[in-house]
């Protein structure tokens, strides 16, 4: 860290406790990676310190979310801060070279869920299925999804949904266009 002036940030601390506790991650192990001490990152996380560019460049680093993740629309009313999210102020997250590109529509992940718009490039997959302490429901706006959840394949089209909860999941784009769904999720994960 080189100690850079700290940014002025509305939320980053309550956005960063929700992101930790959601992947399951202790502020020491957190803190750790940092190279910081419990204190400091505490001290964040209750807003009574500010991290500087570089902190937030190695907390977005470890949980691999963009940078951006933790900028807030400052120009947003203050009436619809917390509430409203345009859609030109959407905070993104993943990685397009990846294949998916999921944009929070909630306005934090500090509720008790959150909804993102999940773009999933043509041919994408999510090969290893994967498990999680959490409800899922989605719907599919544009394309389709392979979606499968523990032993059952399920082809998904536009106006189709679904949901599980704690079951394993995987999922592929098998068209030649993008896939978008929306996709909720309780409690946060990101």
């Amino acid at each position: 860290m080189d100690g850079s002036a700290p940014l002025s940030l509305s939320g980053v601390g309550t956005d960063l406790r929700a992101l930790r506790r959601s992947r399951g991650v202790t502020l020491s192990a957190l803190a750790a990676d940092l190279d910081r001490s419990v204190g400091w990152l505490s001290q964040v996380e209750r807003g009574l310190s500010e991290p500087s560019i570089d902190d937030l460049r190695c907390i977005a680093r470890a949980f691999d979310v963009p940078l951006g993740f933790f900028f807030r629309n400052e120009d947003a009313p203050d009436a619809e801060r917390g509430h409203v999210v345009r859609a030109a102020h959407r905070r993104s997250l993943g990685n397009p070279v990846a294949g998916l590109v999921e944009e929070l529509l909630s306005p934090d992940i500090g509720g008790a869920f959150e909804t993102l718009r999940s773009t999933f490039a043509p041919g994408a997959e999510l090969a290893e299925a994967q498990t999680r302490e959490t409800e899922e429901a989605g719907y599919v706006i544009s394309g389709t999804l392979d979606l499968w959840i523990g032993d059952r394949a399920f082809h998904l089209g536009p106006g189709d949904s679904f949901r599980f909860k704690g079951e394993p999941y995987r999922w592929r784009n098998p068209g030649n266009g993008e896939a978008v769904v929306i996709w909720t999720i309780a409690p946060p994960v990101y």
